[in-house]
C-alpha cells in the first residue's frame, strides 16, 4: 500500500470527496433528529425542577404545621397558667397581689389570642401552598406526558438510524486515516466555517456547488485536470470536477444502501 504522501492528487481529491459524502450523510441523519434531543433534555430539566418545587412546598407545609403545633402547645400552656393564677387569686391577702395576678391572667389571655391569630394565618398559608401544589402536580403530569411522547419519538429515530450513524462515523474515521493530516485539518476547518458543512464541493454550471460566483474557465480546466488541490476563492471550499463527483457519489450510494 502506498504511503499517504505517495498518492496522486486525484486520489487525494477522491478520498476528500468520499469523506465529505460520508460526513454529509451523518449530518442528514442528525438533522432528522433535529431539535429532539435538546427538547427531551429541556423537558427532563423542567420535570426535575417541578419535582424539586413540590418537595420544597411539602417541606414548607411541614414547617408551618409544626408552627401550628407549637402555637397550640403555647395555648395549652397559657390556659394552664391562667388556671393556676385564678386559683391563687382565691387565696390572696390584699388587692396588690390580686391585681398582679389579674395582669398575669390578662397577659396569658392576650398570648392565647395572638397564638390563635397566628394559627389562622398559618392555615391560610397551608391552603395557598396546597393550591400551588395542585397546580404544580397538574403541570408536572402534563410535562411528564409530553416528555414520554418526545422520548418515544427520539427512541424510534435512534432505533432506525443509530446503527447506520455509527457505521458511518467509523467509516469517516477510516477515511481520515487515509488522508494526510494537513488536508484533514483544512477540511475540518472549512466544514466548521460553512453553514451546511460542505467543505468539498463539485463545480456545477461554472460555479462551485452552493455558490453563485462563477469560476474562470481556466480554473475549471485545472480542476478537471486533477493535478492540484484548488479552493474556491470566495468560500474557501475545496473544488472537484463534476465527473469525479458523480463517480464517487454513485460508489458511495451503493455503500450507504448496505448500512
Amino acid at each position: 500500500m502506498a504511503k499517504k504522501n505517495d498518492v496522486t492528487v486525484e486520489e487525494k481529491l477522491r478520498s476528500l470527496y468520499d469523506l465529505q459524502l460520508v460526513d454529509s450523510r451523518i449530518d442528514e441523519i442528525r438533522n432528522v433528529r433535529g431539535e429532539l434531543p435538546l427538547e427531551v433534555e429541556d423537558l427532563e430539566d423542567e420535570v426535575a425542577g417541578l419535582n424539586r418545587r413540590l418537595e420544597k412546598l411539602d417541606a414548607d407545609i411541614e414547617v408551618i404545621e409544626n408552627d401550628i403545633k407549637n402555637k397550640k402547645n403555647q395555648i395549652e400552656e397559657s390556659k394552664t397558667t391562667i388556671k393556676k393564677y385564678s386559683e391563687q387569686q382565691k387565696n390572696v391577702r390584699n388587692n396588690r397581689e390580686f391585681n398582679a395576678l389579674s395582669k398575669e391572667v390578662e397577659f396569658q389571655e392576650l398570648e392565647i389570642e395572638l397564638s390563635e391569630k397566628h394559627i389562622k394565618e398559618y392555615k391560610v398559608k397551608i391552603e395557598q401552598k396546597k393550591e400551588i401544589i395542585a397546580q404544580t402536580k397538574e403541570k408536572l403530569a402534563e410535562r411528564e406526558a409530553h416528555l414520554k411522547h418526545k422520548k418515544g419519538e427520539l427512541d424510534e429515530i435512534l432505533k432506525e438510524t443509530e446503527k447506520e450513524e455509527q457505521a458511518l462515523i467509523d467509516k469517516s474515521k477510516e477515511y481520515e486515516k487515509n488522508i494526510e493530516e494537513r488536508l484533514v485539518t483544512a477540511y475540518k476547518r472549512i466544514r466548521s466555517n460553512v453553514k451546511n458543512g460542505l467543505a468539498v464541493v463539485p463545480v456545477e454550471r461554472g460555479a462551485s456547488g452552493g455558490s453563485f460566483f462563477t469560476i474562470p474557465p481556466q480554473v475549471i480546466m485545472e480542476i478537471a485536470g486533477r493535478k492540484k488541490i484548488i479552493t474556491d476563492e470566495h468560500s474557501g471550499r475545496i473544488l472537484v470536477d463534476e465527473e469525479l463527483a458523480k463517480e464517487e457519489q454513485e460508489k458511495m450510494e451503493g455503500m450507504f444502501k448496505r448500512f
